[in-house]
């Protein structure tokens, strides 16, 4: 008999899941407190391990109009210098799925239609969940069964504080970073000799403009979406207080250093906006009862590798994965402990990871080393073993393994 799945929050993470979770066979319903399913905000980053999950549910990455990447580098972001470079042009035989660049609303539309007459409720927001009976309670007082509740509702996750027992210690640290965002239209461009310039020294994919002349973590990075009809950027800094309402006046300010012509498509840009970055140290457990944390309410982490949404990604293969096949709601219990054993000191080591940028990883050796499995194993210290650690990862094999060895294979 199907599981009555009840999932909280319809964004990446939350959809994804629910996709996952009807192809294996179960009953879901999604609540969100939004009036609109959607998302907000650029382009992200797709690896390996995450398209493997996206390829498994059947997404069209033609349909998404997702660029395929080549390279994976970093550049001084002065002289333009390169310091660090992967080229991914082999990626679906080095890691076993290529490397895109899409914009998040395509990413969403897309996981929308892999998903006809989904149970989607919106406006409905959720305030509280109780772990032993196994419901969620929404802002009206009504209260919803489910044989599982996934949480997938984001930074501010109302449910990591019900798994945690701890709404203090529930909520995300401000890093003390910002990342302001904006994108240029590639027709706007075409004629435009410092575009021009840059692309003499730019790959085609994920581009990181490193800051070398001061010991801090701010960089810009590039890349494209929409088959090459935008351009994408983002620039991370270190946040201080300020009267200056003008966002493109800050960017422009933070980044006045770096090469002119980077400086030249700030000025471009028609709008910037600017968001604060917040994380949560890795959380010693994941779920209680029948609910299960996932996406950012699991593991919410900084942007340096590019793992938020694939890794929210790998959280829904393993969900698909582990509750295949899965009948009764007594079993729910024993498959929540498996992908805990699949996903949670995996994602975490991701977590660490991600407070620096590539080609940092030693000075986050220490951190990680924590969450090695087993306990002594190799953790990645290189910008080379990160690549092979993040995106060589097949989620679905480790479910495989871990099924396999408590005999539940079907």
């Amino acid at each position: 008999m199907p599981l009555r799945v009840i999932i909280v929050g319809a964004g990446i993470s939350g959809l994804c899941a629910a996709v996952a979770l009807r192809k294996a066979g179960h009953s879901v319903k999604v609540f969100e407190k939004s009036r609109f399913a959607g998302e907000v905000g650029a382009a992200i980053t797709l690896t390996p391990n995450g398209v493997r999950v996206l390829d498994h549910l059947g997404f069209d990455f033609t349909r998404a109009r997702a660029d395929v990447m080549e390279s994976f580098e970093v550049l001084d972001g002065v002289t333009l210098k390169p310091l660090h470079r992967a080229n991914v042009d082999n990626a679906r035989q080095d890691f076993g799925a290529p490397f895109y660049t899409i914009h998040r609303v395509d990413l969403h539309n897309e996981l929308l239609r892999l998903a006809p007459d989904l149970d989607l409720q919106l406006a409905a927001r959720v305030i509280d969940a109780d772990t032993e009976q196994g419901y969620v309670i929404l802002e009206d007082g009504m209260r919803h069964y489910g044989d599982l509740i996934v949480a997938a509702d984001g930074l501010h996750s109302v449910l990591r504080g019900v798994v945690l027992g701890d709404h203090e210690a529930a909520q995300p640290t401000p890093s003390g970073m910002g990342a302001f965002r904006f994108i240029l239209p590639t027709s706007s461009l075409q004629d435009d000799s410092h575009f021009r310039l840059l692309l003499q020294t730019k790959g085609k994919g994920n581009s990181v403009f490193a800051d070398t002349t001061h010991q801090t973590e701010r960089h810009m990075v590039w890349y494209t979406c929409r088959g090459g009809e935008i351009q994408n950027f983002g620039g991370i800094y270190e946040t201080t207080e300020t009267t200056e309402d003008d966002v493109k006046a800050l960017m422009l300010a933070e980044f006045a250093h770096y090469h002119p012509s980077l400086i030249h498509l700030i000025k471009m840009a028609p709008s910037v906006t600017d968001w604060p970055l917040r994380y949560h140290d890795p959380l010693p457990t994941w779920h209680k009862g029948n609910i299960i944390l996932v996406g950012d309410a699991a593991h919410p982490m900084l942007p340096f590798g590019a793992q938020g949404a694939n890794q929210a990604l790998e959280d829904a293969g393993a969900l698909g994965a582990l509750f295949s096949g899965c009948q009764s709601a007594t079993d729910v219990s024993g498959r929540l402990a498996l992908f805990d054993r699949v996903r949670r000191l995996r994602a975490s080591r991701v977590q660490t990871l991600s407070m620096v940028r590539l080609g940092k990883e030693k000075e986050v050796e220490a951190q990680v080393r924590q969450y090695a499995d087993p306990q002594g194993s190799d953790v990645p210290t290189s910008f080379s073993e990160r690549h092979e650690h993040d995106y060589g990862f097949d989620v679905f094999d480790a479910c495989q393994k871990v099924l396999a060895k408590e005999g539940l294979l079907n």
